[in-house]
């Protein structure tokens, strides 16, 4: 058995000698630019380049680094339809996701982003502590990592919302799902979090237009993928008051350019990609299981659906 691997980072050996651990009969090969790859039976990889198309038409199956597939989508058209592509599952992601945006929310609920205002001031004045039924948490996108997110948050005793795009029911949380029940979610979230995967249908789902449904005085948590968020429409929303802050882990451009006015906005709180990072050892534990499952021929989970996207 072959796998071709390509790491963007360059950081190949970690990830070969961990394939060594957990799938010794695999040969693992590096992808290199203008040198031709020998025939693979599994592609390893995250982005592809476009000179590693070619190679990956010739794979039983590519498995992907991360839990999102936009990355690999915006070739599907190049890659024949037989070969499925497999998204990671959790692989330690859920948790670290659960532990960032449960983080922002009660940073945003105990009033916290005020207090570090009034500290670099040197003003000392406590605030009214809120009424957590005044404080609703929707999260947009009920998938494995968006699941994980809601139910560490029960804990905490918010009223819980989440919106889909197809119908699906958790227990403790009020859910709605497609157009229709999108305008009604953000009118009753005083948090909008967004862990929706990126297709043509969600990018931008955070415009002006959906925002400004949000009540006075709403945050906006994003940790799925920049281009949901339109980012003039954001900050227009911030310096008017309506949105009252934001925490956002993902852009458009990474790294986010010197220049970009979300630097000078106090109001928005700005992480460098790193609300749930890659666990090499964990997604290598995984992809190797599911290496194991296509050889014998069996079903997959977080295969991709290509109508869909994601």
């Amino acid at each position: 058995m072959r796998i071709l691997l390509h790491r963007a980072d360059g950081s190949h050996e970690p990830w070969i000698k961990d394939f060594g651990r957990h799938l010794p009969e695999a040969e693992v090969h590096v992808w290199k630019e203008g040198e031709r790859a020998p025939r693979c039976d599994y592609a390893v990889l995250w982005a592809p380049p476009e000179a590693m198309l070619r190679d990956l038409a010739e794979v039983k199956a590519i498995l992907l680094t991360g839990a999102g597939a936009d990355a690999i989508m915006k070739h599907e058209a190049r890659l024949p339809r037989h070969i499925p592509i497999v998204r990671l599952g959790d692989a330690g992601m859920g948790m670290q996701m659960a532990e960032y945006v449960t983080h922002a929310v009660l940073r945003y609920f105990r009033r916290m982003h005020e207090y570090e205002a009034q500290a670099r001031v040197g003003d000392w004045l406590q605030l009214p502590y809120g009424h957590k039924e005044d404080f609703a948490v929707g999260v947009l996108g009920m998938g494995v990592l968006g699941t994980r997110v809601l139910e560490a948050l029960k804990t905490f005793g918010f009223p819980l919302r989440a919106w889909s795009r197809t119908e699906k029911s958790m227990e403790g949380v009020q859910c709605f799902h497609g157009e229709s029940g999108l305008d009604t979610f953000l009118r009753g979230s005083r948090v909008a979090v967004c862990m929706l995967p990126l297709t043509a249908e969600t990018g931008n789902i955070l415009n002006r237009a959906n925002m400004s449904k949000l009540p006075q005085g709403a945050f906006v948590i994003n940790v799925a993928r920049g281009a949901h968020l339109a980012e003039p429409d954001l900050l227009t929303l911030v310096k008017s008051g309506h949105i009252a802050a934001a925490t956002l882990d993902v852009f458009r451009n990474e790294p986010l350019p010197a220049q970009h006015p979300f630097w000078q906005e106090p109001r928005i709180t700005i992480t460098p990609h790193i609300s749930a990072l890659t666990l090499r050892r964990e997604s290598v534990l995984q992809i190797a299981g599911k290496i194991r499952l296509l050889e014998l021929g069996r079903p997959v989970a977080d295969t991709i659906n290509r109508e869909q996207g994601y």
